[in-house]
């Protein structure tokens, strides 16, 4: 029997012994912030979760399992679900604040000058971010290679055992996570608290929340991908409409 066929045949049995998921609860633990409004989703079973004003929050996992942590003014962190987390099924998460920027920054920029100017390439290369470099890295092709002699069978082992794993499927909900970042700082940099509070009528204990609603808007996503405040600001106060009315359903 081959190797390939008897890593199959491990992870296979790895698999349908795998313990199941359960209801695991935390608390997230912040020195100098509030530990309140920290989405939690769990990138494997894609449950989410967000905490209380006191950190505690409850989600559905098993051993191995990647949680992300994020909020607007916590650095994002990740943590593997363990052996010992799931039997007690009471974790603490430690989460630091971010770093206060300056108000003024000045940047020169030079946008004359890159290897396309310098002649140094053709066209500049396509950037990724470090998600998308992970994802493409543990999905690519290798045409070089060949799997038993056969032509078009021609792939490294690596894509084979991400396939196999589910790790591919992680990294791609990793991605997801990381745009969604993306759209909320660039949310938060176009409008205050005060905005949310004051104008959209947003009671100051959901503004976190409201803003994950708003980049998981579809029609938001592309106002801000746009940079049109006006459309943003338009589509904010439609969605407030509706955020509003499931407050008062969940609060009834």
């Amino acid at each position: 029997m081959s190797k390939t066929a008897i890593l199959f045949f491990a992870l296979l049995a790895q698999m349908l012994f795998a313990q199941e998921d359960k209801l695991l609860s935390g608390k997230i633990v912040v020195k100098d912030a509030s530990p309140e409004g920290v989405h939690i989703i769990n990138l494997v079973n894609e449950k989410e979760a967000v905490s209380n004003n006191k950190g505690h929050f409850s989600i559905m996992g098993k051993p191995d399992d990647v949680l992300v942590f994020s909020a607007m003014h916590l650095d994002l962190m990740r943590r593997i679900i363990s052996e010992e987390d799931y039997k007690i099924a009471n974790m603490i998460v430690e989460m630091t604040s971010k770093v206060t920027e300056l108000d003024v920054v000045e940047i020169n920029t030079y946008k004359n000058i890159n290897a396309v100017d310098l002649g140094i390439l053709k066209k500049l290369p396509k950037s990724y971010t470090p998600a998308e470099r992970r994802l493409k890295a543990a999905s690519s092709f290798d045409p070089s290679m060949g799997v038993g002699g056969m032509i078009g069978a021609a792939l490294t082992i690596d894509p084979v055992i991400n396939w196999i794993s589910g790790r591919t499927k992680l990294l791609r909900a990793e991605l997801e996570v990381e745009k969604k970042e993306i759209l909320l700082r660039k949310l938060s940099d176009m409008f205050e608290e005060k905005y949310f509070t004051e104008i959209l009528k947003i009671p100051p204990e959901y503004v976190i929340g409201f803003e994950y609603y708003c980049v998981e808007d579809e029609k938001m996503t592309e106002a801000i991908n746009s940079k049109n405040a006006e459309l943003v600001a338009f589509t904010a106060a439609e969605l407030a409409i509706t955020y509003l009315s499931l407050i008062n359903e969940e609060n009834k």
